[in-house]
């Protein structure tokens, strides 16, 4: 089955539609699939649930979506570096699931296992856990949460083989992984696409068995927050 195709237009092709769920890797700036996200501006689709730890920062990353409407739900834990976004959530026009990250990783990862939902002690006594399944265990109260399976899984990784076997760069694998396998199709960008079997098995982070379609590209990798010291 062939898995590499020359653009971020072309992997997506035939996979987009109108108000779906997409999962997105990444955290902040770091290891986000920017030449995807570019791609799904592009094609113009609406109405999407984008289950990712942010939103990005305005106009790059996922901030680029929002810029033209095309989010009409976040799932997200954090998305306070995005004026627009904050905007867009305060007039209404933009609806928030907020997740605590380990619950929102834990989430996508039971997604991918086929587990449909799971108990956890995160968020008892906060909004987080209004109007979900309350449990108890061993004295504990715990709440339900369900796990997600998205219609598309967008990631980054460094390197990949022909067989979407991918290796990611250190804190640049985040939250791909798990947006990795809780997807039904799951397209990722890489830096470099080496030859099968130049990888050391010991050192692949996520099997090419859910991976589905592969692209390499140039990556402007932008600093969120660039921090400098005064020269002495």
């Amino acid at each position: 089955m062939k898995k590499v195709y020359d653009s971020a237009s072309a992997a997506l092709d035939g996979l987009l539609f109108d108000g779906m769920l997409i999962a997105a890797g990444g955290f902040g700036l770091c290891g986000i699939p920017e030449l995807l996200i570019q791609a799904i501006r592009d094609a113009g689709t609406r109405d999407l649930t984008i289950a990712s730890n942010n939103a990005g920062v305005d106009g790059f990353g996922l901030g680029v979506l929002l810029e033209t409407r095309q989010v009409k739900k976040m799932i997200s834990s954090y998305v306070g570096e995005n004026a627009e976004f904050m905007r867009q959530y305060l007039s209404g026009e933009l609806e928030l699931e907020f997740n605590p990250q380990g619950t929102l990783a834990e989430r996508m990862r039971a997604g991918g296992a086929g587990i449909p939902g799971f108990y956890t002690k995160t968020g008892v006594g906060t909004v987080i856990a209004e109007g979900k399944e309350h449990k108890e265990f061993d004295g504990e109260t715990y709440i339900l949460e369900r796990g997600i399976v998205a219609d598309l899984s967008i990631v980054k990784a460094w390197k990949a083989d022909p067989s979407g076997n991918l290796v990611f760069r250190k804190t640049a694998r985040n939250f791909n992984p798990p947006a990795a396998t809780c997807g039904k199709v799951c397209v990722v960008e890489v830096e470099e696409i080496v030859p099968l079997g130049s990888l050391e098995p010991d050192s692949i982070h996520l099997p090419g068995i859910y991976v589905h379609r592969l692209i390499q590209g140039q990556h402007e990798k932008r600093i969120e927050q660039r921090t400098v010291r005064k020269r002495a």
